[in-house]
């Protein structure tokens, strides 16, 4: 037991999740001991350095978002991956352990034996998905080996399937960089790019910005967000009033702690562009070595924030269309009748820059801010619909935030409550069909949806 609660640990940790692939990589193509140590520990620590800029932006994010409630009255459910797992792991740990470890064993084998060649390698955002699968299975009635198993083969063949989806749009965001889309606001992330083709041109790109001389330093990016969310902060404090935003500031000043608080957001976006740089710089070249030796043309599948470097001004503009696109779909949902969804300031940070991007690659500044606003709106929409389905978690006061984990946990829920088990079943057999059929067909490449790897 203490053992299967250390590979819990470790299969937790996307930091040691992607040092295993580099040092399994690097193995196999038999690199000198000195260049396997620090082809291993480089991509570790600029993922840890990754996940510190995120938890400083997360840290800096948490004001903002009790300024906004209070500033403009709002009560309702706050969409939170980290809350609503932290809730569920006190009634459903060992199922959400059991899925994780058998979603992560079949993701591999999918890899080896079919088309689909993508390698997961966010592991906290596979654990989120565990427990969503475990919740809503559970309330579907399975229970033990069956639901542990069911819900290891739809995280591991989601994991697979998911980056193939929109692998076309992901190389063109990178310029066919040999990474993949593994975050599940995945299809939220493709949807922006098929608006942006619709409604932009991918020339009038967002780092093609024209700006003069005198304001140049707003090419930088770290001093154009600190400037732009200094006046969010800013503006959110005002709304707030001073006695309310006294209790948030520790005794500092309240304007000078919204000011603090955008600069130091600003600091944590700068870290993880640094972290993502020293993850891509060791991992790719090492995953060279899985896709000749280990897992023939397999390609990694990394977290949203690895994009980011890719059109740092997309992010700005993503971020803000997506929370724009947020409060409308509040907005809808009240005139409808529906549980409001306030816009959570993190899922519309780390998703609406992705669709920014996405959006921005294939429609250019339109692309990039009518994308992540769809994106704002599918993020408000799929969590009140989400709660049904989630039995007893639906009950609480946050719910699962991406787009992914709503549609996947509305699609089962509904077919398990309109036909019980067995429209479980149907899930899993159309999830192996699409797996399987591609290895019998002809394909343009031998990564499916990728004709780059050959």
């Amino acid at each position: 037991m203490e053992f299967l609660e250390f590979l819990r640990d470790v299969l937790q940790q996307p930091a040691l999740l992607i040092g295993i692939v580099s040092l399994v990589g690097l193995v196999a193509l038999k690199k000198p001991f000195y260049k396997i140590m620090t082809g291993t520990l480089k991509p570790i620590l600029g993922y840890l350095m990754l996940a510190a800029g995120a938890g400083f932006i997360v840290e800096n994010l948490d004001p903002l978002g009790k300024m906004i409630q209070e500033g403009f009255h709002i009560t309702g459910v706050v969409p939170n991956n980290e809350a609503i797992v932290s809730v569920a792991q006190q009634v459903l740990g060992v199922e959400t352990m059991s899925i994780l470890v058998v979603g992560l064993v079949v993701n591999l084998l999918i890899a080896r034996f079919t088309k689909f060649k993508y390698v997961f390698l966010t592991g906290h955002h596979s654990f989120f998905m565990a427990c969503l699968l475990s919740a809503v299975l559970g309330t579907a009635g399975m229970k033990g080996m069956e639901l542990i198993l069911s819900g290891g083969f739809l995280l591991g063949a989601w994991s697979a399937i998911s980056p193939a989806i929109g692998q076309g749009y992901t190389n063109r965001v990178t310029e066919h960089d040999g990474i993949a889309m593994g975050h599940f606001g995945s299809l939220a992330y493709y949807i922006s790019a098929w608006v942006g083709s619709k409604v932009g041109d991918a020339k009038d790109s967002t780092e093609n910005i024209e700006i003069p001389e005198k304001w140049g330093f707003l090419r930088d990016t770290t001093v154009s967000t600190a400037i732009t969310m200094t006046f969010f902060y800013l503006l959110a404090a005002i709304a707030a009033g001073p006695t309310y935003v006294g209790t948030l500031s520790g005794g500092m000043s309240p304007f000078l702690f919204a000011i603090m608080a955008g600069l130091k957001f600003a600091v944590g976006v700068t870290v993880v562009y640094s972290g993502v740089r020293m993850i891509l710089g060791d991992l790719i070249p090492a995953f060279e070595g899985i896709a000749t030796r280990v897992i023939p043309n397999a390609v990694p599948a990394v977290d949203c924030a690895v994009f980011f470097t890719y059109a740092p001004t997309a992010v700005v503009i993503g971020f803000v269309a997506s929370f724009i696109g947020g409060i409308v779909g509040m907005l809808l949902l009240g005139v409808a009748g529906s549980v409001l969804i306030i816009p959570g300031l993190v899922p519309h940070f780390f998703c609406g820059a992705t669709a920014g991007i996405f959006g921005n690659a294939t429609g250019g500044r339109r692309g990039a801010a009518i994308g992540a606003f769809v994106n704002g709106l599918l993020i408000s929409f799929t969590p009140a619909l989400l709660l049904p389905v989630l039995g007893s978690l639906g009950f609480q006061n946050t719910t699962f935030g991406d787009f992914d984990f709503g549609v996947l946990g509305i699609v089962i829920g509904s077919l398990a409550n309109a036909l019980g088990e067995t429209g479980i079943f149907i899930i899993l057999g159309l999830f192996l069909v699409v797996l399987l059929v591609p290895n019998f067909i002809q394909t343009k490449g031998k990564v499916i949806n990728n004709p780059d790897e050959e």
